[in-house]
């Protein structure tokens, strides 16, 4: 994940002295990377040890590594944009060959694999694998790349015998979100969870004493707040890009984890349900 998307996805949860030092690099990126530990220590008016400990925070020895990442990032943005081209989508450019345009898909798409499966909690996850086979319905929401995201969510779901609501129109998903009760749950994924809709069903269904699981990259969110529990999603969600390739690769990471999870657990009842499903289906060939 490129630093200055990291600190901006980290800063919610950080202390107040830290969140006015993330505020100030992220305002301030190429001024950042000209002061030292003591000059940035001044301007934000706190000790030096806190500037070393906010770039310990962030993963880094100290200060200036994390002005040296910072840096390079700023670099592949420059050359990015002085590119004769236009950028395509994040890194990738329109000069770019399709070899390069392949191996910086690939490497988006596998940091988005691994820097989401490193943030999980799995004592958490087991938690929701256990409400959502104990469930009598789920109830799926996602509307654009995530909406595609959340209709492959419910046919794993289907296939291993667990009975889903998946509908892809707001004022319907409201309505299924009133049809709810303590019995069933509602999984809503959303990178930003901000969008107004899916709010209003989460609310309504969380009303009806539905549980809530978030599948989000922003765990501070109206979203996250609404939830009862929060499945973190990390992606490189860049200032310009064609798709959401970063954060659907980022949830279909946690969605199929959570398919592979179920399976396991229903062990050898979804076994069957799935081979039955695949003998009914190949019959259709004959």
């Amino acid at each position: 994940m490129p630093t200055l998307t990291k600190i901006a996805w980290i800063k919610p949860g950080m202390a107040t002295n830290q969140r006015k030092i993330a505020d100030y690099i992220l305002d301030n990126p190429e001024k950042t990377v000209t002061l030292s530990s003591q000059q940035l220590a001044v301007i934000m008016g706190v000790s030096q040890s806190a500037i070393v400990k906010f770039s310990q925070k962030m993963g880094f020895k100290g200060f200036p590594s994390l002005k040296l990442a910072i840096s390079e990032e700023l670099g592949r943005k420059n050359a990015g944009a002085g590119q004769n081209g236009s950028i395509l989508h994040n890194q990738i450019g329109s000069d770019d060959s399709l070899v390069v345009i392949a191996q910086k898909l690939a490497q988006e798409k596998n940091n988005s694999i691994s820097d989401t499966t490193r943030q999980i909690n799995y004592l958490h996850f087991e938690k929701v694998i256990q409400l959502i086979d104990e469930a009598q319905r789920v109830q799926i929401i996602g509307i654009g790349g995530s909406g595609l995201v959340a209709r492959d969510l419910s046919y794993k779901l289907q296939k291993i015998g667990i009975t889903t609501l998946i509908e892809t129109d707001h004022h319907v998903q409201i309505s299924v979100a009133q049809m709810l009760s303590s019995k069933d749950l509602q999984i809503v994924i959303s990178y930003s969870g901000k969008r107004k809709d899916m709010l209003v069903a989460a609310s309504v269904a969380k009303k009806q004493g539905a549980k809530i699981i978030a599948i989000t990259g922003e765990k501070h969110s109206p979203l996250g707040r609404i939830s009862d529990y929060i499945l973190e999603t990390i992606a490189d969600e860049g200032e310009w890009r064609s798709a959401s390739i970063s954060s659907r690769t980022a949830q279909n990471t946690i969605t199929d984890l959570i398919f592979m999870a179920l399976l396991k657990k229903r062990d050898e009842c979804a076994k069957t349900l799935v081979l039955s499903s695949q003998a009914l289906i190949n019959s259709l060939d004959n």
